[in-house]
């Protein structure tokens, strides 16, 4: 027979798990709009951002969820080993995907690179310099200058050499006035 009084523990722990990720969730994005603005960074590129954060606290919110609600632990860990299996498998199939968005993140959060600066790309084979247009999940975007618009992949950015030229005025300007 079920003990109601566990029932009515595990709704209340439910509700209250929820509340909390839901409060997590909603402070991260507020936290990652803010350094979007004074960083600079356009709406495009935070919403990658928010994306990867609604996604762990969805699996945080799963998990939680899954061990309140009396899910043994050792057949747990089982499944949880089988899916991250699969998943490492596909993405050592598609690394390229990965890798890219982990720079993104990366040249998000850590880069001093931003939309409109004039940068040149290091490398011995291309002279690639001209203006940064957008960065992306996947790819910066560059116009030359002699005036190719040219894609260069984020992990590539990250990989290579990248002298800042000219920062544009407004990242600057943000970098003098940190309110």
């Amino acid at each position: 027979m079920i003990d109601p009084m566990s029932f009515k523990t595990e709704i209340l722990l439910t509700v209250i798990l929820l509340v909390v990720i839901l409060t997590l969730n909603s402070l991260s994005k507020r936290g990652i709009r803010k350094f979007g603005k004074t960083s600079a960074i356009d709406m495009n590129s935070r919403k990658i951002i928010f994306y990867l954060s609604n996604l762990l606290f969805y699996i945080l919110a799963f998990v939680g969820i899954s061990l309140i609600w009396g899910v043994n632990l050792k057949d747990f860990s089982v499944f949880l080993s089988s899916i991250l299996a699969i998943v490492g498998i596909g993405f050592v199939a598609q690394w390229s995907i990965l890798s890219n968005l982990t720079a993104s993140v990366i040249l998000f959060f850590s880069h001093p690179l931003r939309l409109g600066d004039r940068i040149r790309v290091m490398d011995k084979d291309f002279d690639w310099t001209g203006k940064v247009e957008d960065i992306s999940g996947f790819y910066l975007f560059m116009r030359t200058d002699d005036g190719r618009r040219i894609t260069i992949p984020t992990n590539l950015v990250i990989q290579k050499g990248i002298e800042i030229l000219k920062q544009h005025e407004d990242s600057s300007a943000n970098d003098k006035n940190p309110s």
